[in-house]
């Protein structure tokens, strides 16, 4: 979710807390001065008919509203001493309405020539509700309007202030550290955002630092260790043509031109694995995995058929990904590499191209691998002396390198990797 968005919402939630608890208070508030403004009537009404007995008795003989808005009983004085002034809420059928409606009432008692009485005045609370509805609908259209207004405000004021911000991401998004790009500059002389270059700035000049000691020290690695292996296994080999030497001696000669191509092996895989993490394969081109893996397959046609390997392939479609060219070459490479040399002898490999993955299933082991060991460094079978355990480890480093999923099953007696590229996909 968007900041942008997410302040919407605590934005929204606020208001509607605020105007909601606000709401309340001003209902039971606007109830009360209605009530209270009501009861004023009421009683004054009481007032004005009390004054007006003295001179129209007939006042007396109300005892039913009719099209008044009192009525008058007489009432015995012990009943009329014990009784107080009582203002209530009730229904009241009303003939000019042919309707119950809303009234409020007041009950009271008085003394007119030694005579007691009880009085009951009345007045309508239509216009009241009314009023009290139309107050809350005016609250709930506030609410709606105060809401569009901080969707206007947030979609068209606040997002130009975060302007700089999704600036500085978009540039830190692109940035490449093997590129002679200039520092991130952010058009804004907000305090924030200021401190924000600053601190991107600061974070891009270290990172070039370690991307350049890394990259210099992985070719100066490469150069120096390679070319002594190089010189060893030269000498050796010349020594080795030696027509002095006694059969032991060229034997343990030749153990040890062995161990040193071994070391060569390793020395190159881990170089590789280190230029991966750094990142130092950038460039990118879409290719087709469906013809590299046919390249690579045509390149072991002499070592499938010496052992008996049939090769099933499964072109549901093309398989085109957006990668380094040198990788994508090293990942399907190391897979069929892989599946042939743990491969049992008339064996099988099964190579299947989907929209969005490659799978590769052989035969081999009669049992299944652990999956969460067998893509760690060195994790080899002990049989196979001549493996360096790094294959499966400089595959996973380029999945991991693209947020490309790779993963191994035991099925049907078979091994099978299957890489997900769907996050590499070429836009067709």
């Amino acid at each position: 979710m968007k900041l942008l968005n997410r302040s919407l919402i605590y934005l929204s939630a606020v208001f509607f807390i605020i105007i909601g608890v606000w709401s309340v208070i001003f209902y039971f508030n606007l109830k009360d001065e209605i009530r209270d403004s009501i009861d004023d009537g009421l009683d004054n009404n009481r007032l004005l008919i009390l004054m007006k007995i003295p001179s129209d008795s007939s006042l007396l003989s109300q005892n039913e509203f009719g099209g008044n808005n009192f009525k008058i009983h007489p009432v015995s004085k012990e009943k009329a001493l014990e009784f107080r002034d009582v203002f209530k809420d009730t229904m009241m059928y009303r003939i000019n309405e042919n309707d119950l409606e809303p009234v409020r009432v007041l009950h009271s008692a008085f003394e007119h020539e030694n005579n007691y009485y009880k009085m009951t005045v009345i007045s309508s609370l239509v216009e009241e509700d009314d009023l009290i509805e139309d107050s809350f609908w005016s609250v709930v259209s506030l609410f709606i309007i105060l809401i569009i207004s901080i969707i206007v405000v947030n979609n068209l004021v606040l997002r130009k202030v975060w302007n700089p911000f999704y600036d500085v991401l978009h540039q830190l998004k692109t940035y490449r550290l093997d590129k002679h790009e200039k520092s991130i500059k952010i058009n804004s002389n907000v305090k924030e955002f200021i401190q924000l270059e600053a601190a991107a700035n600061t974070l891009i000049n270290r990172s070039k630092e370690a991307f350049n000691a890394q990259k210099e020290f992985t070719e100066n690695a490469s150069h120096e260790l390679q070319t002594p292996i190089a010189i060893i296994i030269g000498k050796l080999e010349l020594l080795l043509e030696s027509q002095n030497l006694k059969d032991e001696d060229a034997s343990t000669i030749a153990e040890v031109i062995n161990i040193s191509g071994r070391l060569k092996r390793l020395n190159n895989s881990l170089l590789l694995m280190a230029k991966i993490e750094n990142k130092q394969f950038l460039d990118e081109e879409i290719i087709s995995v469906n013809e590299t893996a046919k390249t690579f397959l045509s390149n072991y046609e002499e070592l499938l058929e010496f052992k008996g390997i049939a090769i099933q392939l499964e072109e549901l479609n093309d398989l085109q990904v957006k990668i380094n060219p040198s990788l994508i070459e090293i990942l399907i490479s190391n897979l069929i590499k892989n599946s042939i040399f743990h491969n049992i002898e008339n064996g099988k490999i099964n190579i299947q191209f989907t929209s969005d993955e490659f799978i590769i299933c052989n035969t081999g082991m009669e049992m299944g691998l652990n999956p969460n060991t067998i893509f760690n460094r060195f994790e080899k079978d002990p049989t196979k002396v001549e493996s360096t355990g790094l294959g499966l480890s400089i595959s996973k480093a380029i999945c991991d390198s693209y947020n490309v999923k790779i993963t191994y099953e035991f099925s049907k007696n078979s091994h099978c990797f299957k890489i997900n590229f769907k996050n590499i996909l070429a836009a067709l």
